[in-house]
This record gives structure tokens, sequence and C-alpha cells, in this order.
């Protein structure tokens, strides 16, 4: 890959966006980057494997799948290019991937190994600034959920459990769970919870399967 196309890719993410030109073109001639081709149907990395680099998906689409700690259900996610998987699991307690990667079609990627990132935080001021201000979001919409107006019908509260199991909020999203388990998880009725999904499913909002829930749209939600 080209100096130039490789400054094109690398301004599609937040921790480079704001370098001048001659700060990017220094990242790109020193840094070790890695260039990954991947075919379809390739695992990336699994749930509670170490996360030792950054990896920036530049195209292509990846699936995310989760599993609750219990293991009664898991949530799938389709993840579109340019997207950068669990940049904050490089430090931290918890230095270990929380989802499953595997690709939904050829895929590109961009690695940046952590020693790396590391020399990128001394060096360069408006990366540091970047990585900084994605960990300060992510810590102040956590400490805002508590502070949200609760939920006022069964719907809402379906709606919030499916925005809150998600990474992204938006494409997407197979729920692996059965309607008892959703009903004990939002502390409701099955009979209840079924006719609110099943109001969904006429609003065009989702399809119901035996033990599975697909959202085309998780945006559409909100709508």
């Amino acid at each position: 890959m080209s100096a130039l196309h490789l400054y094109d890719k690398l301004l599609q993410f937040t921790l480079f966006q704001g370098m001048s030109h001659a700060d990017l073109m220094e990242v790109v001639t020193h840094t070790k980057i890695g260039f990954h081709k991947f075919p379809k149907g390739k695992c990336l990395a699994r749930a509670g494997e170490p996360c030792n680099r950054l990896v920036f998906l530049i195209n292509g689409t990846l699936q995310a799948e989760h599993l609750a700690d219990n293991h009664t259900y898991r949530v799938v996610e389709r993840l579109t290019a340019p997207y950068l998987p669990e940049p904050e699991r490089l430090f931290g307690i918890h230095q270990q991937y929380a989802h499953t990667y595997t690709t939904l079609t050829d895929v590109n990627l961009i690695t940046i190994d952590k020693q790396e990132v590391m020399l990128l935080l001394e060096t360069q001021l408006v990366f540091r600034l970047n990585m900084l201000n994605l960990m300060a979001t992510e810590t102040q919409r956590l400490l805002h959920h508590p502070w949200r107006t609760c939920p006022k019908s069964l719907r809402e509260r379906i709606t919030h459990f499916f925005f809150a199991h998600c990474q992204y909020p938006a494409g997407r999203k197979t729920f692996y769970i059965l309607m008892r388990q959703l009903a004990d998880l939002l502390n409701d009725s099955r009979i209840d919870i079924s006719e609110a999904l099943n109001q969904m499913q006429d609003d065009g909002l989702l399809t119901l399967y035996r033990g599975r829930i697909e959202i085309p749209m998780l945006e559409r939600l909100l709508m």
C-alpha cells in the first residue's frame, strides 16, 4: 500500500483525525504497520483472547458475537468498514477481547501492535489526545447511563435492552434468546414480552424466529 493510500485510510479513523500532514506522514513512514487480507469465514479473534494490537477494518464486513456471562443468550452484529473493534481493550484490567470476530466478506485490515501504539502515544500529541478523548467519551457515556430517564413502557424497555447489548448502535443485529429468558431479564411475563415483540414485528422493526430475533436496522427501533 502506498504512503498516500495509507494516509487516506488512516484518516477514516478518529485516532488519526486532526493530525497534520507532516505528522501523519511521519506515522506512516516510521510506524511498523501490518497489512492483512482475509477471506470470508476467517475467525480473527475469539472472546477471551489477549488484545495486543489495534485492528483497523478498512474494507469489508465483520461479524461480532458476544455471549452472555451465564451462556444463556448471545448477540451477533455486523460491522462494516471503517471500524476499530474494542480499542479500550488494549489497556485496563481486562486486556482480552469481549467479542468473537469473524469475516463475513473478504476484508482488508491494518494492524498496529501495542508497543507501536505506546510509541505513538509518546511521540504524537494529537494521537494521544484522540486516544484520551475516545476513552473519556466512553467512560462518560457509561457513567451517564444510571441518570437517563427510565423506559416507561415494555416496548421501550425491550428497545433499551437491545441497544444496551450492542457495541454499535445501528445496523443489523441478531439476538439468540428465548422469550422466557428475555422476560426474566426484564422482570416481566412471557406473554407480555411476546405481545410486545409481535407488535414490533407487525410494525416491520424485527422478525421473530424460534429462539432468535432478527433486527434489520437497530436504529429504526427509536423512530
